[in-house]
Order: structure tokens, then C-alpha cells, then sequence
């Protein structure tokens, strides 16, 4: 089998750290095991791939006739056939007209000057890249003594659900299993109308629900189609870091304002600056708990209204509150839809579950509507099917009312923990609503630091100060998730926590 060209082969064979030419047949037979497993035409080609690839065949030499090496390996011509026109196709090999063929000189040079000159390459991210995961706030784990935002998806009424997506399926359409279109599942649509309206006092219609994959997917909506780039908006500080990657993501300038007990206090120097967003969680603010007064919601929602500003409403665990029922959420006080309010199913029933929603003003939701199909291409129409069922039939409240319950017994039995092995010398804050509370830290203790010597004692936290954006003058403390953590692990892990804390104090 000789080279195409002696200088060429010459040339090749020369370079240092090239092996001495085979024949394909010899390479072949060297490697090509008959009582292997595997299809002979995977064999046979990721055999001749590799040579060509490592060097050991190298440029210019002639393949055998197909007829001649299905002989010599014992396997049908067709197989041969086939693997060299995929070696052809990916350019490993070529062929010359009435000349046979030959394996590629292109393939096999640039795998040699690689090796010889090997290149350490590096990703080079966007600025905004480069900003968000340089501030990146998703937690490695999602689970565990004292994760926050995780529910107890181990009660969650797995063979009830299976009984209705049965059910669903079972009348299933050729709609349904289509990419998805408009805003979502109508009977979802008016069963979480009625919930909201029965529940939270928001001021909707069916029509004004739209569905989306998670509440970042609602913030990205949001942003992209009420915001342009370098727009401002207004983030609580404290505040939820989802929506600070989210904005920040889609180029606006992230305008921190502090939280106070009764939620959102920008100062006159901010209010004399109008932002075009405006993100609050006003009934149970994140993380630091505050719920805001109906006084300080009158004056935002004035505010909006005066100055053009959109209100984004997060009220993502309003379900669970222990000491009194709630204030109504703020889109119901609104009367000149500022207000866009969103909700979730991720705390209510279990993360992965990823359904969320928006209630729009009536003029945006033609807009929403249209833009989720476009950027995202929805799906799930089988999900929240079964989803409209499970609130429709009343299944939902019921969870909801058992988990108030067990959240309940859970947050007082972290409480008693935290009073048993520090008394009074450290604060609870956002001690009355939500899945998780945060315990206080003197200044003079960096968070971060007891974060991560507890997580090498075997329990998740997270330090307060992350969450703020002006880190200099963050309160230190811990979140302490209780929602996914049963009551005598409550009582184990936060002993190793108390443990870790005391050697800081």
C-alpha cells in the first residue's frame, strides 16, 4: 500500500513523534477483535478513526479495496462500504478518481502540530458573564438541615397526582402534546384566578394569568419587554438574588434600597430619581422577613402611578404565616396597573415542579403572551393540565393547610433550639411567616466564614450578607431553611450549627 506521494509521505513520516506508516490492513488487524460485543461497524470505524486521529496512520496512505478487507477481517463488504463513506463524509479520508482512497493529510497534520504545540485555551465570557457569575447566588446544595426556600416535597401527594396525570393523559389532545401557544392552560388560568382572588385579594381575571417555566423566567419577560438596557431598577437590600442576576443579566442598573421594618424605604434622594422598575416582596419580604404596612404600600403604589414606574410583586410564600393571616397582596390596592404580580408553585408544592405565573394589566398580556412563544417556545401543557385539576378539585388548599401545619411545629421547634443554646444573645429576625428565619450575628463576626465552617460540619447556611449588594454595610447572619428538615433533625443539626457559632462569639 503505498503513500500517494513519497515527499508527502516523507515529510510526514519525518516529523518528530510520528510513528512509523502501517498499512490500514495491519493497523486493522491488530485491534479488530472478532468476538467483541460490539457492532462490527462501530469497531471497524472508531479503529480507523483513531489511528488517523493518533498519528499511527498517517497522511497518504491507501486504503485497502472494501472487498479485500472484509475479506481479511472475516465481515461483510457492506459494512466497509459504509464505514469508509463516513470516514469520507467527516474528512478523515479522500478519494481520487480512479486512484482509490487515502487517508486525509489535513486531519492528521492537525492533530500532529497539536501535539507538538500543544495551545491552553480559555473561555472568554461577556462582561455580563462576567458579572453574573461573579455574583452568582444558586446554592451547590438543595438540600439538607438549614437550606433555605425548600419545602418538604417528602409529603408532597405523589399517588394522588400519578391518579390525575392518568386521568389527563388518558384524554389527551394533539394540542397538548404541540409546543405551546398564548399565556397557558385555560383551566390553570381560572384555577389559580380563583385562588388568588379567594386568598390573596388580587384583583384578576383568568384572562390576565400567564403561565411561565419559574419566577426567573417571569423576571426575564419582564425585563425584556417593560425595560431597556441601562434602566434603572430598584432592589430591596437586603433582597432576592434571583432578581438581581436576572436585571442585572439583561443590562439594567441595579439601584439597591434598604429595607426597613415595614419593607421598602427609599430615601428622598432616591424617590427624586424614578426608577423603571421597581422589585418588592412586600408580604413577606426576602430575606429578611419584613411584612409592609398598608401605609408605606399606599405611598409606592402613589408613587408608581405618579411617575410611570412598574412594581414588580414577588409573593412567593404568602401560604405560610403563623401569627396572623396576611395583609392582601399589594396588586389588589392597586388602582392604575402599576402592580405585576407573581406567584409560584415552588414553595408551595415542590421546586422541580417549575410553574409559576404573572398577573398582567389587561394591555400587557397580548405582549407577555407573545413573547413567551417567541423566546422560550413553551411546553409543559400536559403539566399544568394535570396541575388545573389538582387545584380545581380542592386537593391544593388541602396541602396547603396540612404543610401550614407542619411548617408551623417545625418553625417553633428551630426557635425553642435557638433559645435553648443561646437564650437572648442573638436576634431571630423574620421570625413570623415563610419557610426559613434568619438568626442574627454580632458585627464583628463575618457570616460567610461561620457559613462555611458549618457546611464542613455537615449543615447548609446561608450568610445574610450575600444577599446584600452593598456587602460593606450588610448585617451578618445565618438563613436557617426549616421547611425541608424534619423536627429531631431541627434539633441535631442546629446543636452542630450552635456549636460552630459559639467558637466565633
Amino acid at each position: 500500500m503505498e503513500p500517494i506521494s513519497k515527499s508527502e509521505d516523507s515529510q510526514t513520516a519525518s516529523k518528530p513523534g510520528v510513528l512509523r506508516s502501517l498499512t490500514l490492513s495491519d493497523y486493522v488487524l491488530m485491534h479488530f477483535d472478532r468476538k467483541s460485543a460490539q457492532h462490527d461497524h462501530r469497531q471497524l470505524y472508531d479503529i480507523v478513526q483513531r489511528g488517523i486521529r493518533e498519528g499511527a496512520l498517517v497522511a497518504g496512505i491507501k486504503l485497502p479495496s472494501t472487498r479485500q478487507l472484509a475479506l481479511e477481517l472475516g465481515i461483510a463488504r457492506n459494512t466497509v462500504v459504509n464505514v469508509y463513506s463516513q470516514l469520507a463524509l467527516e474528512g478523515y479520508v479522500r478519494a481520487g478518481v480512479g486512484r482509490g482512497t487515502y487517508v486525509a493529510a489535513l486531519g492528521s497534520r492537525l492533530v500532529h502540530d497539536a501535539l507538538l504545540s500543544p495551545v491552553v485555551r480559555q473561555a472568554k465570557l461577556s462582561q455580563r458573564g462576567e458579572q453574573l457569575l461573579g455574583e452568582w447566588g444558586a446554592g451547590r446544595q438543595q438540600w439538607g438541615a438549614f437550606t433555605p426556600g425548600v419545602p418538604e416535597v417528602r409529603m408532597f401527594p405523589t399517588q394522588l397526582w400519578s391518579r390525575l396525570q392518568s386521568r389527563v393523559w388518558r384524554s389527551t389532545t394533539p394540542q397538548q402534546l404541540s409546543y405551546a401557544t398564548g399565556p397557558g392552560d385555560a383551566g390553570l388560568r381560572q384555577a389559580i384566578s380563583s385562588y388568588l382572588q379567594n386568598t390573596r385579594g388580587v384583583n384578576c381575571a383568568p384572562e390576565q394569568v400567564v403561565l411561565t417555566n419559574g419566577t426567573h423566567q417571569s423576571l426575564h419577560l419582564v425585563a425584556q419587554l417593560l425595560a431597556n438596557p441601562g434602566d434603572t431598577v430598584w432592589l430591596e437590600n437586603p433582597g432576592y438574588w434571583g432578581a438581581r442576576s436576572v436585571f442585572g443579566a439583561n443590562g439594567l442598573n441595579l439601584r439597591p434600597v434598604d429595607v426597613d421594618g415595614e419593607g421598602l424605604a427609599p430615601t428622598a434622594e432616591q424617590l427624586g430619581a424614578p426608577p423603571r422598575l421597581m422589585f418588592v416582596s412586600p408580604s413577606h419580604q426576602y430575606p429578611a422577613g419584613a411584612l409592609m404596612s398598608h401605609n408605606r404600600r399606599r405611598q409606592l403604589l402613589d408613587y408608581a402611578a405618579a411617575q410611570g414606574v412598574w412594581i414588580i410583586e414577588d409573593d412567593y410564600d404568602s401560604e405560610f404565616r403563623y401569627d396572623a393571616r396576611p395583609l392582601p397582596a399589594l396588586q389588589g390596592l392597586d388602582e392604575h396597573g402599576r402592580v405585576i404580580y407573581l406567584g409560584t408553585f415552588s414553595k408551595t408544592l415542590f421546586p422541580s415542579l417549575r410553574v409559576a405565573y404573572l398577573v398582567l394589566p389587561p394591555d400587557l398580556v397580548n405582549h407577555f403572551a407573545r413573547a413567551l412563544s417567541e423566546l422560550f417556545r413553551e411546553g409543559q401543557t400536559m403539566l399544568q393540565a394535570v396541575l388545573a385539576r389538582f387545584l380545581a378539585e380542592g386537593h391544593y388548599a388541602t396541602h396547603i393547610r396540612r404543610m401550614r401545619g407542619v411548617y408551623s411545629a417545625r418553625h417553633d421547634t428551630l426557635i425553642n433550639a435557638i433559645k435553648q443554646h443561646f437564650g437572648d444573645r442573638l436576634p431571630i429576625i423574620g421570625r413570623d411567616a415563610g419557610l426559613h428565619l434568619v438568626l442574627g450575628l454580632p458585627p464583628h463576626i463575618p457570616d460567610h466564614s461561620v457559613s462555611q465552617h458549618a457546611l464542613r460540619a455537615g449543615v447548609n447556611t446561608r450568610p445574610l450578607s450575600m444577599y446584600y449588594m452593598q456587602h460593606t454595610a450588610a448585617t451578618q447572619g445565618l438563613l436557617l431553611g426549616y421547611g425541608g428538615v424534619q423536627e429531631e433533625e431541627i434539633v441535631r443539626s442546629f446543636a452542630t450549627l450552635a456549636k460552630v457559632v459559639e467558637t466565633y462569639l
